[in-house]
Order: structure tokens, then C-alpha cells, then sequence
């Protein structure tokens, strides 16, 4: 997909909002349910989208800072330890609390001026605020699927995919090459490597699987002219607009 303008983006992140706040409604007697995320509740989604918004919210109002915060206190075992902790509140007390955690990033968002788009933050060590930007649209899509509830990746729209096999590419192992035909579309090719396969299937099946999340539907993969088992992915990794 083309690059989204700082308008194009903002816009997409405040329906994000929306779309979280609407699913989020009906998690108060499902809370303890187990989410799309091994080993973690719905609970533990939320708690992981309180925190997560509590940090990209200080990282918004404090980008360009000479010695920017790092984006959670303690680093990521203190994260861990917060979602853990945080997933034990009272359903009721949990939902405010993350509706807060949305309030305040929804205001610091609306807040962003255009000469602050390309500034530094302590995202990842220096990530842009727009690099910012996408990682906020990227975690609110896909955590509002982790729910399991009313959404789900079949709701993630063409763009989006379209974004998470750009942003994602880093995924692909150096030796391999996936090339990616999603139904009615245009083929995508991911990674250089000698050793390619074929993957077809819907865009979000394909989006999904690549994001590391169960597809709904099957994914075929091919090898050569043989059926293969889906591939191998390296670890979560967006490289950044800052550091490109």
C-alpha cells in the first residue's frame, strides 16, 4: 500500500478507538475467557492495551525530549509483571481503567502537530513519532481481534493488510522467499532468498498468519509443485521509518 499521510493514519487510529471501545463493551462477564493469545484471558488483552497505551501516550507528549523515557518503566519484564498484575482487577475496575488509558491516548493522538510527526521518542530507541503512529494502529487492530469476541482478523481491511505485509517483511528468514497471492489480488513477494514458496489464501488469512495469529480459513502453501507446510517465521520485527 502507498504510505499514509499524518491525516490518513490518525483518522484510521481514532476508528481503531472506536471499533476497541465497542468490542471492549461486552468483555465485563467474559473477562476471564480465554483470548485468540495462548495463555492469556481477555483480561490479559486489556491489560496489555492499558499499559501499552499508558507508554505510547508519554512517548507522544514528550517526543523530541533530549532524554526520551524509555517506552516502559523497567523494561520488558516489568511490562510482563504489570500485565499480570493488572489482569487481576475486577472486570468492572479493569474496563475503566483501560477506557482511561484510551482517553488519554486519544487526546495526545488528536494533539500531534505536523512538525512533530518526524520527531525522536523512546520508542524502540528513537522511533519517529509517526513510527509511533503505526505501531499504535497496528496493536489496537490486532489486539481488538485478540478479544475474541465481535471482532475478529476476517474485520482487518485491505489497507491493513496491506500494511502488516510491508511492515512485516522483516519476518521472512534471509535464506527464504514467500510470495504471497491473496485471493483476487496482486501478488506480494517477501524476502530475497533462493528458497521460495507460494502462500494463497484471503489477505487476512495471510495478514494474520504473518502476525504471528491463527488464520480463519485455509492457507495453501507450495513448494516447487509440491504441497508444503506453512513456513517458518523470524521473530515480531518492523524496521523503522527513523532508522531506515
Amino acid at each position: 500500500m502507498t504510505e499514509l499521510s499524518q491525516q490518513d493514519l490518525t483518522a484510521r487510529i481514532l476508528a481503531a478507538v472506536s471499533t476497541l471501545r465497542k468490542t471492549m463493551s461486552s468483555v465485563d462477564a467474559a473477562a476471564a475467557e480465554p483470548s485468540v493469545l495462548p495463555g492469556w484471558s481477555r483480561a490479559h488483552v486489556l491489560a496489555h492495551i492499558d499499559g501499552f497505551s499508558r507508554a505510547a501516550t508519554r512517548q507522544l507528549d514528550t517526543a523530541g525530549a533530549e532524554k526520551p523515557f524509555e517506552m516502559y518503566d523497567g523494561g520488558m519484564d516489568r511490562r510482563h509483571e504489570a500485565i499480570e498484575l493488572t489482569a487481576l482487577m475486577r472486570p468492572d475496575a479493569l474496563l475503566a481503567r483501560t477506557s482511561e488509558a484510551l482517553d488519554a491516548l486519544e487526546a495526545s493522538i488528536r494533539g500531534i502537530s505536523t512538525a512533530e510527526w518526524t520527531l525522536p521518542t523512546g520508542f524502540r530507541d528513537g522511533g519517529s513519532v509517526e513510527d509511533l503512529f503505526y505501531a499504535i494502529w497496528r496493536e489496537l487492530v490486532i489486539h481488538t481481534s485478540d478479544l475474541a469476541l465481535a471482532y475478529s482478523v476476517a474485520d482487518w481491511d485491505p489497507d491493513f493488510c496491506a500494511h502488516l505485509f510491508a511492515a512485516l517483511a522483516g519476518r521472512v528468514p534471509e535464506s527464504r522467499r514467500y510470495i504471497l497471492q491473496p485471493h483476487g489480488a496482486q501478488r506480494i513477494v517477501l524476502g530475497s532468498g533462493d528458497d521460495a514458496t507460494v502462500l494463497s489464501g484471503t489477505a487476512f488469512d495471510l495478514a494474520a498468519w504473518l502476525a504471528g495469529r491463527e488464520p480463519l480459513g485455509p492457507i495453501q502453501a507450495t513448494a516447487g509443485a509440491d504441497g508444503a507446510a506453512l513456513p517458518e517465521l523470524g521473530p515480531w520485527f518492523v524496521k523503522l521509518k527513523a532508522k531506515n
